[in-house]
C-alpha cells in the first residue's frame, strides 16, 4: 500500500491566514493518522506579491503551532527547469499546441459568448494550426473534446465535469513561464503527494489539473475539498468579521492547542466531544466525516475552548504560557509574595492569557482609572461602606482569608446589607473594577497595608467627585 503524503501549499503574499491553518491542520492530521508524511511547498511564482518576509511568517507560524513539515519546504520559484521539462514532454506527446491569439481577440470572443448566454472559454482557434513557438505564443493543453472527468472526493463524493465545459488552458505564458496549474501538478508528482486536501474554491481547478496529470502519465491522486471558513454572515472570513491571521490570535493570548481545537471543528465534529488536542485529532479524525456546508468561525467558541485549554494547563505550564504577556506589561510574577495563590486565583479570570495578564496589573501597579459605571452602580456619592470596612481592617490582628471573610460577614449582618452592596465597593477600591476572585482571597493577596492604602484612595476619589 502506497504511503500517504499530503501537502500544504501557501502563497507567500500575506501572513498565515486562519483558514490556511485549518487546511494545514487537516493535511497534517490525515497524514499522521495514516503514518504518512506532511509536506509544505511555497507557491511563490507571483514575483510581484510574494515576499521572503511572508514566507518566513508562514513557515515560522506552522512550526510554532506544531504543524512542522516532515521534509524541508520547496519553493516553486526555484524549480523552473523541472516545469519546462514537463511542458516539453506534453509537447512531444502531441497534447499541447502554441496559440498566438491576441488579447483583443480573446476579449472580443468572451464578450460575444457572454452576450449569447454562453460560458466564456477559449474557442480552440489555434488548436490545429501547428504554430511554432514565438515571443507572441502561449502553450495550451489539448483538453479532450468529449467525455467526462470524475473527481473522487472524500468530502463530496463523485464530482463530474464535462470536458466540453473545459477549454484548452494555458500551461506556458508567452514569456515561457509556467502557469499555476502546471506547477501544481508537477510539484505534487515530484513530491510524491498522494492526497490533495484543500479548500472548495479549488474544485474547478481539479479537472484541469487531472488533464495535465493524464497528459504527463502521472498516477491518480485522492482529493478532499474542505468547506470554506465563513464569518457569522456566512460570507468568506475576512477582517470585517474577526482577525484573520494566526499571529493576531496568538498575540491576543489564545493557546496553540485551543486554536487547533477550534479550527478542527470547522466542518468536522466527533459526537459531543468538544475539547481536543492534536493527538486526539490524529486518533479520531476521519476525512469522510467533514461536512460540505461552509464552516462558521465563531470567536465565542474559540474563547470557550481557550478557557478549557487554559484550565487544563499545570500551574507551572500556565506561568510559562502567561509570562510573555506579563513581560509586555513589565510585570514579574516572582515579585508577588503570594504568587502561587495569585495565579491560581486569577487564571480563570479571563478567556485569554492576555486578558488574565491585564487582570493582574492591579496587583503590581497602582490603579490609574476606576470603572466609573461600577462606582455609579455600587458606591454613588456615599463612602460609608469603605470607611466602615477600613476601620474594621485597621483593628484586625490576624490577616488570613477566614478572618477577612468573617469581618465581611459580620458587617453585612450588622448593617443588613447584601453581598454586592458591601463587597463590590471594596473590589473597586482594590482592583479598579468588580472583577476579582473571592473578596477574602483578594484582600489577603493585597495585604493589610495595601488594602488600607487603596481604600483611602477610593474614598478620596469619591469625595473629589462630590
Amino acid at each position: 500500500m502506497k504511503k500517504v503524503i499530503t501537502r500544504f501549499a501557501p502563497s507567500p503574499t500575506g501572513t498565515l491566514h486562519i483558514g490556511g491553518v485549518r487546511t494545514a491542520l487537516f493535511n497534517y492530521v490525515y497524514a499522521k493518522k495514516h503514518s504518512g508524511k506532511f509536506l509544505v511547498r511555497i507557491e511563490d511564482t507571483d514575483r510581484e506579491r510574494s515576499t521572503k518576509e511572508f514566507e518566513k511568517n508562514i513557515l515560522d507560524s506552522l512550526d510554532s503551532i506544531g504543524l512542522s513539515p516532515d521534509e524541508n519546504p520547496i519553493n516553486q520559484s526555484e524549480r523552473g527547469d523541472i516545469y519546462q521539462a514537463a511542458a516539453q514532454k506534453i509537447i512531444d506527446s502531441g497534447q499541447a499546441y502554441y496559440c498566438n491569439c491576441s488579447v483583443e481577440r480573446l476579449e472580443k470572443m468572451r464578450s460575444e459568448q457572454q452576450a449569447n448566454g454562453q460560458k466564456p472559454q477559449y474557442d480552440g482557434k489555434c488548436r490545429n494550426l501547428n504554430l511554432q513557438k514565438s515571443s507572441d505564443t502561449v502553450l495550451r493543453l489539448k483538453t479532450p473534446l468529449d467525455g467526462d472527468i470524475v473527481v473522487k472526493d472524500f468530502v463530496r463524493g463523485d464530482i463530474v465535469f464535462n470536458n466540453s465545459e473545459l477549454d484548452d488552458l494555458i500551461i506556458l505564458r508567452s514569456d515561457g513561464s509556467p502557469t499555476y496549474h502546471l506547477c501544481n501538478v508537477v510539484d505534487d508528482y515530484e513530491q510524491g503527494v498522494t492526497t490533495v486536501i484543500r479548500g472548495e474554491d479549488h474544485i474547478s481547478n481539479t479537472p484541469r489539473q487531472i488533464h495535465i496529470q493524464n497528459a504527463l502519465e502521472y498516477p491518480e491522486l485522492e482529493y478532499a475539498h474542505l468547506p470554506l471558513v465563513l464569518g457569522a454572515d456566512k460570507k468568506r472570513l475576512s477582517k470585517r468579521h474577526a482577525a484573520t491571521s494566526l499571529g493576531e490570535y496568538k498575540d491576543e493570548g489564545y493557546l496553540d492547542s485551543a486554536i487547533l481545537n477550534t479550527l478542527a471543528r470547522l466542518g468536522w465534529s466527533k459526537g459531543d466531544k468538544e475539547v481536543f488536542y492534536l493527538d486526539d485529532l490524529i486518533k479520531d479524525f476521519d476525512i469522510t466525516e467533514v461536512q460540505k456546508a461552509g464552516a462558521i468561525f465563531d470567536v465565542t467558541k474559540l474563547d470557550f475552548l481557550n478557557s478549557q485549554h487554559m484550565a487544563n494547563l499545570s500551574h507551572d505550564d500556565f506561568i510559562i504560557a502567561i509570562n510573555p504577556f506579563l513581560d509586555n506589561l513589565e510585570i514579574n510574577i516572582n515579585e508577588h509574595p503570594k504568587k502561587d495563590l495569585l495565579i491560581e486565583s486569577m487564571r480563570s479570570s479571563a478567556n485569554t492569557l492576555k486578558g488574565v495578564a491585564n487582570n493582574l496589573i492591579c496587583y503590581f501597579k497602582e490603579i490609574e482609572n476606576y470603572d466609573q459605571r461600577a462606582i455609579d452602580k455600587f458606591i454613588g456619592s456615599s463612602d460609608k461602606v469603605l470607611v466602615d470596612i477600613k476601620e474594621k481592617i485597621i483593628d484586625m490582628n490576624t490577616w488570613d482569608e477566614s478572618s477577612l471573610d468573617n469581618i465581611l460577614l459580620e458587617y453585612r449582618e450588622e448593617k443588613e446589607l447584601s453581598i454586592p452592596k458591601v463587597n463590590q465597593p471594596i473590589r473597586i477600591a482594590l482592583t479598579g473594577s468588580t472583577n476579582s476572585p473571592s473578596l477574602g482571597t483578594t484582600l489577603y493577596l493585597f495585604g493589610k497595608e495595601k488594602v488600607i492604602e487603596r481604600l483611602d484612595a477610593l474614598i478620596a476619589f469619591v469625595h473629589k467627585d462630590n
